[in-house]
């Protein structure tokens, strides 16, 4: 969905500049950005949870005799 959001944010500010309507350019503005912010948020999650799985994949290492 965060691809989406961003193009969508995107389209709304070129709608905005076209009209001249500041608000929609903002509204898409923050729209783009919130989107960015997600997919970040989702990728630095998708990290620490390979993080996770390697640092047990070592703990059960550890633990075997």
């Amino acid at each position: 969905m965060g691809f989406l959001d961003k193009l969508l944010g995107r389209g709304k500010q070129a709608a905005g500049d076209v009209k001249g309507d500041t608000e929609m350019k903002q509204e898409g503005a923050h729209q783009e950005a919130q989107a960015a912010a997600e997919s970040r948020a989702e990728q630095a999650e998708g990290m620490a949870q390979e993080a996770r799985d390697e640092a047990a994949e070592h703990q059960a290492e550890r633990d075997t005799p």
